[in-house]
């Protein structure tokens, strides 16, 4: 299943209400079982969704959706795996990825496909994809593996570390960045202070959170901010010209996933919290 999503325009959004706001920009349905469920948006052609085999294996397939004869021919891809053991196959060859494994696989693999290790505890496969313009390496990188950046303070209630997956100081892309933000007990806010990155789209996908728990996602123009409601394993897109910020009623962890223009983590344009309205 492949869901279109158009761009939208800053100046439009302002007059969304709360329905066109999800209805454009919030990602649910996620991991149903023995499914794909993918969004594309044409925000830098991003594609994010989730995999979720149980009973069988899950083929990734084109679809007329994307032009192509299949789904890497002229793109790259970024897995995290977010429930029990699973493999995923590539052209034959085969990799198990553990919970908060990832997996970055480029340009020009034919047969991506899915399984689980044990359908009593399936594997839940998030997935980002790109376009890209040349091929690189697959490399499965570990949590351990993945570049550690600590951020915030116990202060400010947003004591983090973000671990980049798919990222320049760990493996080569086109341009899909990818990677896992865990924050610290007690804390709520991610991205605070607020930022945006005309160079970069995102998508944010919260997950580990309790049935009761929710997510404030902010997003908007820095003079005109809205929010979206997110609740367990749901995702929300965020145009360049939107902050994304989230607070959390209790603990959660999320995905980010970034495509445009450059791969320079740190190429941000920051907000004071003073000028947030």
């Amino acid at each position: 299943m492949l869901e279109i999503r158009y761009a939208s325009n800053n100046k439009d959004a302002k007059a969304y209400d709360t329905s066109r706001l999800r209805e454009e920009f919030h990602i649910g349905g996620l991991f149903k079982k023995d499914e794909i469920k993918l969004v594309y948006s044409h925000i830098d052609r991003i594609i994010a969704g989730s995999v979720c085999p149980v009973e069988k294996e899950l083929k990734l397939e084109a679809g007329k959706e994307i032009g192509a004869e299949y789904f890497l021919e002229r793109r790259e891809l970024g897995i995290i795996n977010i429930g029990g053991k699973g493999t995923v196959l590539l052209d034959g060859n085969e990799y198990e990825l553990d919970k908060r494994d990832g997996l970055y696989v480029g340009l020009g693999i034919k047969d991506v496909i899915f399984k689980s290790a044990n359908n009593a505890d399936p594997a839940k496969f998030y997935i980002n994809s790109a376009p890209a313009h040349r091929e690189y390496p697959t490399v499965k990188i570990n949590i351990k593996d993945a570049n550690p950046v600590h951020l915030g303070s116990e202060k400010e209630l947003n004591k983090r570390t973000i671990y980049q997956y798919v990222h320049p100081n760990v493996c080569k892309s086109c341009q899909l960045l990818m990677g896992m933000t865990l924050l610290d007990e007690g804390s709520v806010w991610n991205t605070m202070p607020s930022h945006t990155h005309d160079r970069r789209m995102e998508v944010y996908f919260y997950f580990d959170m309790d049935e009761d728990a929710m997510v404030f996602h902010m997003m908007g123009e820095p003079q005109e901010t809205r929010h979206i409601i997110l609740r367990n394993e749901e995702a929300v897109i965020s145009p360049s010209w939107s902050i994304h910020s989230g607070v959390g009623t209790k603990k959660y962890t999320f995905i980010w996933g970034m495509v445009g223009e450059n791969q320079t983590f740190t190429d941000m344009d920051h907000i004071d919290n003073r000028d947030l309205l």
